[in-house]
This record gives structure tokens, sequence and C-alpha cells, in this order.
């Protein structure tokens, strides 16, 4: 399997920051995100062949960042994933991702440090993140046939701005 991992676009502040959204889950991207977000997907879509399935979480800046990248794949519509949710957990996304075809392309969009720690899980570091994901950045896993811990390898990391310098 393919597993491209995706953190979120720059979204509004949290509340205790001084953004408006009292519910972290409501909380939307940036205009500047927005654009930002538009570009990096270009990147991916360079990058990456039209996946086979495009996965978010339920938050609403994920949701708004898988259909920018949904629009870029010419019109492919996101599927909100609980799984993906913060603090789910990696065993969580790990049982999902035994439930899709082993030749799957799957991009999945998340939240840091979620991302980081699956992403230490799948290549064999434990709970122990080893990549860092930016606002709009991803990478890409090659996970085996059984989506076994540790057995993934790391293809590339980008940040969004390699990404959009590949757009």
């Amino acid at each position: 399997m393919q597993l491209i991992l995706v953190r979120h676009a720059p979204a509004e502040a949290r509340s205790e920051d001084g953004g408006t959204q009292p519910d972290d889950a409501l909380r939307v991207l940036t205009p500047k995100g927005r654009r930002k977000m538009r570009r990096a997907a270009d990147g991916l879509v360079a990058s990456v062949p039209m996946p086979h399935l495009l996965a978010t979480s339920p938050l609403v800046r994920a949701v708004e960042t898988a259909e920018i990248i949904g629009e870029r794949y010419d019109r492919v519509l996101p599927e909100t994933v609980p799984e993906l949710r913060p603090r789910a957990g990696a065993d969580s996304v790990i049982a999902w991702l035994r439930h899709l075809p082993d030749n799957h392309r799957v991009v999945a969009v998340g939240h840091e440090p979620d991302l980081s720690i699956l992403a230490g899980v799948l290549l064999g570091t434990g709970k122990t993140p080893v990549l860092a994901f930016k606002k709009g950045g991803a990478c890409l896993l090659l996970v085996p046939e059984g989506v076994t811990p540790g057995a993934a390898t790391l293809e590339w990391l980008m940040t969004p701005r390699q990404l959009r310098q590949l757009a």
C-alpha cells in the first residue's frame, strides 16, 4: 500500500490563542492557508498518481484540506474516517488500514502529533515520532501487506514549500 500522510493546512487560531471559534473541531482554514494548500496540492498531484481513497479526519480544517486535494485530483471526494481524528491512536488507524486492499494508494489527511506517531509506529520507532509534519506537509510510506508496525518504508517527506515548488 502507498500511504500518503498529509497534515491539514493552516487554520484559524484556537480560541485560547485569540481565535473566534471556541470549538476546536470547527476551526476553518485561513484564506492564506487555503491558497498555500492549493499550490501544495498541485505538487502532491505531480508526485503521486490518483489515489484510490482520499480519507480525512472529521475535523473541519482537515476536511477542508482534503477537499482542496480532491479538487486537484479531478474532483475526488474525501471520505471521513473517524480513526484519523486527533488522539484516536495509531493502533486505531492501523486497524482501519488493514481493511483496505494492499494495492491501494491512500491519501490520509490528519493532525499532529498523531501523524508523526503513526509514521513512527509504521516505520518501527514505536510511538516516538521521528518525522515532523508542517501544516500542509506530506510523506509517502510504502506499507507492506498486513500493515505490520515496523515494516513500512519512508519514500519521501516534503514540507509544504517543497510541494509548492513541484507545482
